[in-house]
């Protein structure tokens, strides 16, 4: 058996889903060591994993994206962020590499200074990807706008200025950068990258939490990128009394676990729902998460007076309440969206930034729910989105059977099992 280093980046949204891959190597016997977030160290302990805490230096660089007028400033923002953490979290990924003697790195793609140490270590690695990777393909639009696609010449020549014009220019800012710490941090040994696409694809495999239909085709991605399903996981905790005593056809209402500003997600849903015929449940966990920004997160008590329909809570596991659903009204992130969709719940996704516009597009493209502008964000228009949502139940149902259909954990441990042994 194998001993097995994950590193993640601060967000629970990256470390949740990664956590049914690593129970599944620890059933195989594979020992099993994480460095996360600090808060959520003891919850991996509990389930009997060997965890330990990211440098709080990673934490302090905050994501700003949110602020962003546009996708290439968005994008632009969250290549500053990940390269100023990468500064700390390679030493932090090597101290945990000279503790642990692994035989295997899996490594979140967005801790972009752990991922050049793990390819300078001339260890078997992996990176995993709770999103879509920015990895280009033919026939998909270039990340981070969220179009559509659009099949034929007009689409192809969409795509090739949108790419030009949003990649291109984050490639220039973000290449210098990345290419100096490659050679900083490697003493040399790394060649320099030539473009994003090249960046992401320095590992052997790279594990993605998703796959069709909600997924675009990728036949060119080629084997080294596997698309292993949606992982929904959270901290088995007993569903809170009341939610047994919830008459109405729920609506789950979801912001950011990693803060940026959302709020008005949850202010738009109470005021919108308030007279309709569900039981509203809205979370706001970044305060509580651990993540980086919590500080800046509002609680319950900023909210005002709660609807008689409606619940507001920081956490409430969101798997009890899914299965009582209509609709989840998220701000579009991997992790929430993909939960609800896994049980077969339409959505209402409201993108803020980050990877969001690519969720919605998705979301939009698999018929699975409805996305809503966050600069047309009002309680009317989320009423009228919520149900034309719940509509789109039989595309989510079929969403939720394709990553039933990928495999799972138990296909992203096969590979990485098979990593090893293929692995001078």
């Amino acid at each position: 058996m194998s001993t097995i280093l994950a590193y993640t980046s601060p967000a629970i949204g990256h470390l949740f889903p990664m956590v049914p891959l690593l129970q599944e190597l620890q059933a195989r016997g594979h020992e099993v060591h994480v460095r996360t977030l600090h808060r959520q160290v003891p919850v991996l302990i509990a389930e009997g994993l060997q965890a330990r805490p990211l440098d709080d230096r990673i934490l302090a660089v905050e994501a700003a994206d949110y602020r962003a007028g546009n996708a290439k400033a968005a994008l632009a923002s969250s290549v500053e962020t990940f390269t100023a953490r990468a500064r700390f979290d390679a030493p932090d990924l090597q101290e945990a590499i000279d503790d642990v003697d692994p035989d295997l790195l899996l490594i979140d793609i967005n801790a972009w200074g752990a991922r050049i140490q793990a390819e300078a270590s001339g260890l078997p690695w992996a990176t995993f990807s709770p999103y879509t990777p920015p990895l280009q393909s033919k026939g998909t639009p270039p990340f981070g706008p969220g179009l559509a696609p659009m099949p034929g010449p007009l689409g192809r020549a969409r795509d090739a200025l949108a790419r030009r014009l949003v990649i291109g220019a984050v490639e220039k800012l973000m290449l210098p950068n990345i290419n100096s710490l490659r050679a900083e941090l490697s003493g040399g040994k790394l060649p320099p990258v030539s473009g994003a696409d090249e960046m992401f694809r320095t590992s052997p495999l790279m594990l993605v939490a998703t796959s069709g239909p909600f997924e675009y085709p990728h036949p060119d991605w080629g084997p080294g990128v596997r698309m292993i399903g949606a992982l929904p996981w959270e901290p088995p905790v007993k569903p809170p009394a009341w939610l047994q005593g919830a008459k109405d056809p729920l609506v789950l209402v979801t912001t950011s676990s990693e803060y940026q500003a959302d709020e008005a997600i949850v202010r738009a849903a109470l005021a919108g729902l308030a007279a309709e015929p569900f039981t509203v449940v809205a979370t706001v966990p970044a305060a509580e998460t651990g993540s980086a920004g919590a500080h800046r997160a509002s609680g319950t008590d900023g909210f005002g007076p709660v609807p008689a329909n409606a619940r507001l809570e920081h956490f409430v596991p969101h798997g009890p309440v899914l299965e009582q659903a209509a609709v989840a009204v998220t701000h579009g992130g991997m992790g929430a969206t993909q939960k609800a969709l896994s049980k077969g719940v339409p959505v209402v996704v409201v993108p803020f930034g980050r990877d969001q516009h690519e969720v919605a597009a998705r979301v939009e493209a698999a018929d699975a729910g409805v996305r809503l502008n966050r600069k047309h964000l009002s309680p009317e228009k989320l009423r009228a989105a919520v149900r034309q949502a719940l509509a789109k139940a039989p595309g989510a149902r079929r969403v939720a059977q394709g990553y039933a259909a990928a495999g799972g954990a138990s296909a992203g441990a096969d590979a990485l099992e098979e990593l090893v042994r293929i692995h001078p």
